[in-house]
């Protein structure tokens, strides 16, 4: 009788267990509950923040074109919606406003009105979900007539009156309930400001999350459509945001964050920057965010319905790999839907 030998015996002269030395890395593959015990990274519905969009109006729900399953909400509603996040266990909420034209000027004012769309739905959401996380972003953009996340003069973005009027806007929020102001903008010494006005003013136990590593790119476009600044934006963001292909910039920006007082850092746009993820995250060792941008969830939404992907399937990946790359937790637009899968077992 023939011995029954390894394919790799004729060709090589040594058997799988020769080449590998009994090393068989499948072995904890095989099965479920092999699979799930070694399994270095996981998601939860701790890991969401989602990201909502703000209208004015009374019980009022638009739908955004260029984001499918988007919507902007209402106040009222925003509060609603804020009440179904509680539920589902999402921990925390950052809101982005489409504030009416007549409203916005060149230097964005209206962020200084403690009335503001942003703060009246803060109050709101804070009264009907005590216990869920506001975020705020301070930048301009939703307020000014130019689409620019700073105070235009003579075509240049002028960073210290910016971050004058920034900081007092964070102020507001923080009355209005702001648990975490994030400053999007990526001015100069915004961070250090909003620190010190902050701790004047008493809300020392007001966090901030620092956009620290905030990039000039394409993955914007559906957003600036959410919140009304599409066709409006003069020029474009690269005097302030970061070139896309720097890495040790982006160190530089966050270390400088750190040091005026950031208590978290976020890397946005979110999949095109696992690198940058990863070495802030070993780099700093500190709360370290993602932001899995407009562009993002478009394109997965997109491909999903022309059946090209498993669009939930994706979803959940690029989510994980944002955990594996070294994030503490996502803003999503996907975070509902996560955690319903979450908490249904899938």
């Amino acid at each position: 009788m023939m011995n029954k030998v390894s394919p790799f015996h004729a060709s090589t002269g040594r058997t799988v267990d020769e080449i590998t030395q009994s090393r068989r890395l499948r072995r904890m593959r095989k099965a479920d509950w092999s699979r799930r015990l070694v399994q270095e990274n996981q998601l939860t519905v701790n890991d969401l923040i989602w990201p909502i969009f703000l209208c004015e109006g009374t019980n009022r729900r638009e739908d955004i074109a260029a984001m499918p399953g988007v919507q902007r909400f209402s106040v009222d509603m925003a509060a609603r919606e804020a009440e179904r996040a509680a539920k589902l266990g999402i921990p925390a909420i950052a809101t982005f406003a489409n504030i009416d034209p007549a409203l916005r000027d060149e230097t964005g004012s209206g962020i200084l009105d403690a009335d503001n769309l942003i703060n009246r739905a803060t109050r709101a959401i804070k009264d009907a979900v005590p216990e869920i996380g506001m975020i705020t972003d301070v930048a301009l953009d939703p307020f000014t007539s130019h689409g620019h996340d700073g105070i235009l003069r003579d075509g240049i973005i002028v960073n210290d009156e910016t971050v004058a009027q920034i900081t007092r806007g964070a102020v507001l929020q923080a009355a209005a309930g702001a648990d975490i102001i994030a400053p999007s903008d990526m001015m100069d010494g915004r961070i250090g400001a909003i620190r010190e006005a902050l701790d004047q003013n008493g809300f020392q136990d007001v966090a901030i999350m620092a956009y620290a590593t905030k990039f000039a790119s394409a993955f914007y476009g559906p957003y600036r459509e959410a919140i009304g600044t599409s066709g409006r934006l003069k020029g474009d963001k690269k005097t302030y945001y970061i070139d896309p292909a720097n890495t040790d910039e982006a160190i530089r920006e966050a270390e400088q964050d750190l040091a005026e007082g950031a208590d978290s850092l976020m890397v946005k746009p979110g999949l095109p920057y696992l690198d940058i993820i990863h070495r802030l995250k070993q780099t700093f060792s500190v709360p370290t965010f993602a932001y899995q941008v407009s562009g993002e969830y478009t394109m997965i939404k997109a491909a999903g319905a022309n059946g090209w992907i498993d669009e939930e399937r994706v979803m959940m990946e690029t989510l994980l790999a944002f955990k594996r790359a070294g994030c503490d937790g996502i803003l999503t637009y996907f975070a509902p839907l996560v955690a319903e899968r979450l908490k249904a077992g899938l």
